[in-house]
């Protein structure tokens, strides 16, 4: 169960940072920096996922 939560929890935090990146894209101007930090902390949830489900 716990791990449930955990991924539960992660997909979540997945799916706001998607959300964010979006916006900041769709801005006129984005700001590249955020972007990439965006991506970044997306990369790090994903991989914690891949190791949760193994």
């Amino acid at each position: 169960m716990i791990v449930d939560e955990a991924r539960s929890s992660l997909e979540t935090n997945h799916a706001q940072l998607e959300k964010i990146l979006l916006e900041e894209l769709n801005r006129l101007q984005p700001d590249q920096s955020r972007v990439s930090q965006i991506k970044k902390q997306k990369l790090v949830i994903k991989d914690k996922l891949l190791k949760i489900c193994k």
